[in-house]
């Protein structure tokens, strides 16, 4: 068996340039969407060579692709700093989703066929199949992982690689979002009751319903984590 990759943190060769900046842009991107590198930081690359074990022209790439997707502003002439996170652009980011994955779930509702429902019903089926952490949180990788697979499969039959492209990073944004809240046991039963009614209003081919649900669905997780009291109310 081929052997994984190893992590910038803790690799010792000296990959192609290309490689190891994709390496350090998952770790960046991991550590931002943890909170360990925390909103409005400066990204000092004298700093970062060192944690990241990386020279100047991956790391550049890296926060360049990260800049591009908005988990990190570029300043003129001041370098790169983790993008702020307060409730104003919570607010832009989750309207922003709504609008733009309304228009790629109904054109997947009129794609449907049944390799969609059972994209749909499979995603769902291996996401409510999860039990939650003693405390009963839901913070695990692999829980997250299945959300995001639940929530792609929705979106699946649309046939915008460019739309489902845009989604896929304000997913990733709102991800941060709900991370950066420590709400630990995020929404509890109720998250899947939720699901459970986009799956059905979707295998009915209701695509307003399920508009209106994965709206509503979103609307209550930002109200959730504005409610934290984690988010700063400033621009």
């Amino acid at each position: 068996m081929t052997n994984p990759i190893p992590s910038p943190k803790q690799s010792t060769a000296a990959p192609p340039n290309e490689t190891l900046a994709s390496l350090v842009y998952q770790e960046l991107h991991q550590d931002i969407l943890a909170g360990k590198l925390e909103p409005g930081s400066k990204l000092r690359l004298e700093t970062l060579k060192n944690e990241y074990n990386v020279g100047n022209s991956p790391l550049r790439e890296a926060l360049n692709r990260l800049s591009a997707n908005g988990m990190v502003l570029r300043e003129e002439n001041k370098g790169f700093r983790v993008s702020t996170a307060s409730v104003p652009k919570l607010q832009e980011l989750v309207k922003t989703r709504c609008w733009l994955e309304e228009i790629a779930l109904r054109e997947s509702i009129a794609n449907g066929d049944d390799a969609y429902d059972e994209r749909i019903v499979v995603a769902f089926h291996r996401l409510s199949r999860i039990s939650p952490n003693e405390d009963g949180s839901w913070d695990s990788p692999e829980q997250e992982q299945k959300h995001r697979d639940f929530h792609s499969a929705l979106l699946s039959a649309c046939d915008s690689s460019i739309l489902l492209g845009y989604c896929e990073e304000l997913q990733e944004q709102t991800l941060r979002y709900r991370k950066l809240s420590a709400v630990v046991k995020y929404r509890e039963g109720r998250e899947g009751i939720e699901h459970r009614s986009i799956r059905d209003a979707i295998l009915d081919r209701d695509g307003d319903k399920a508009v209106a649900l994965l709206k509503s669905h979103y609307e209550i997780t930002a109200e959730i984590v504005i409610d934290s009291g984690s988010l700063d109310n400033s621009e």
